[in-house]
């Protein structure tokens, strides 16, 4: 069993949400108070559980638990959605015996439908029960909705703690935040204000740095508890360390999405150097690796540079056409294949280059020959099975 952070227990099972007896509701609890840091889609249209996990972190306090739901996403649900976001808490904390301002609560799926709370009030109490350190597996399966797989990772330090995260998204996924639901679990012990910074930080360089489809949902959250169960105290030891494996964490996840992006069939990692700044290495990449054009030449293996330069001419950042220069790579960095030199075709073989994007991960690198700074951002093909799949999402 992975290094699980201490003191911290898991559940997954079937209240009703979904068919066939799948997992849909997921709890993560802590025997002890945890301190609590999040980060929100920044979509004017916010589900229920989001506006409440806001409202809560915003009031501090601890908290004990997270209880999520799949198969309904409790969006665009009114006031009634806010009382039902509300009970979720309530009946989790009436269960774990503290008080609901200590539950935090996750929901994804279709939006707007009310929760059957009475299903809900039925899983909470089974999971309750079923709450054990091996049930991991069975919480990340119970948060899944178009997912083909579970998305876990962990990380252990030597400085004795341990952080673990939980992650699903598949679709509807873009930058600043996507349907995407992560929670993370750390027995280190972290002052919130602390946790907060650490978590925006991660969050910057991995869940904001992936596309699926460019689409970006009411519900995205991560959540981040941390409960002190080891006794290491990483801002006194070595505060470095701990981001930087929050991050690692973080970045797992992240592109585990991507490669699990709907229909999905090529991982590209698509890097942004010679920029002035990362900020805009960033804003470059993301528009590349959201548009439709690319990514579905990336499906079909085209080595069609012009619609990459074209994606990075309108993302909105200042450069000069005649300095760039654009590779093709694998991920193993032992084959690059130039595409553009000062901004004009080189001379590269066709059939070369459409061998290397038919590889299931490879990437691009394009220099803008401004400056130092670079970024990555992860994205996918787009493919047919991606408009089966959300052409019949309802039905």
């Amino acid at each position: 069993m992975p290094n699980y952070p201490l003191e911290f227990c898991f559940a997954g099972v079937h209240c009703g949400l979904k068919p066939a007896r799948e997992l849909d509701l997921a709890m993560f609890a802590s025997t002890r108070s945890c301190t609590a840091a999040g980060v929100f889609t920044t979509n004017q249209i916010k589900a229920a559980p989001v506006v409440y996990d806001q409202e809560l972190l915003q009031a501090g306090g601890q908290f004990r638990a997270v209880v999520a739901n799949s198969g309904n996403a409790n969006a665009c649900t009114g006031d009634k959605g806010n009382l039902n976001a509300r009970q979720m808490a309530a009946q989790a904390a009436e269960r774990l015996a503290c008080i609901p301002e200590e539950v935090l609560v996750l929901s994804t799926g279709v939006i707007g439908v009310q929760l059957p709370m009475g299903q809900i009030r039925s899983g909470i109490g089974i999971a309750v029960q079923e709450l054990a350190p091996d049930g991991a597996g069975r919480a990340a399966r119970a948060i899944m909705t178009t997912d083909t797989r579970p998305k876990m990772a962990s990380r252990r330090s030597e400085q004795g703690f341990s952080i673990t995260g939980f992650a699903k998204g598949s679709g509807m996924i873009a930058p600043h935040m996507a349907t995407m639901l992560a929670i993370l679990l750390t027995d280190a012990e972290v002052a919130q204000p602390d946790l907060q910074s650490a978590l925006e930080q991660a969050v910057s360089s991995s869940f904001n740095r992936i596309v699926v489809d460019g689409d970006m949902s009411t519900n995205d959250t991560v959540l981040l508890l941390a409960n002190g169960a080891s006794n290491s105290k990483p801002k006194e030891l070595d505060w470095e360390n701990f981001c930087s494996l929050l991050g690692e964490v973080c970045s797992e996840l992240a592109q585990s999405i991507v490669r699990d992006g709907e229909g999905a069939s090529k991982f590209i990692e698509i890097t942004v150097s010679g920029a002035p700044d990362s900020a805009a290495a960033t804003q470059i990449g993301r528009s590349i690796a959201t548009s439709a054009l690319c990514k579905t030449a990336f499906y079909g293996a085209d080595p069609n540079w012009g619609r990459i330069l074209c994606a990075a001419g309108y993302a909105g950042v200042p450069f000069k056409p005649s300095e760039l220069a654009l590779w093709l790579v694998d991920l193993q960095g032992s084959h690059r294949i130039q595409l553009v030199s000062g901004g004009e075709p080189a001379g590269y073989d066709e059939l070369a280059a459409a061998h290397l994007m038919q590889q299931p991960e490879w990437g691009l690198q394009l220099d803008l020959g401004q400056g130092n700074a670079e970024s990555i951002c992860w994205t996918c093909d787009l493919s047919e099975e991606y408009i089966q799949i959300n052409s019949h999402y309802r039905t």
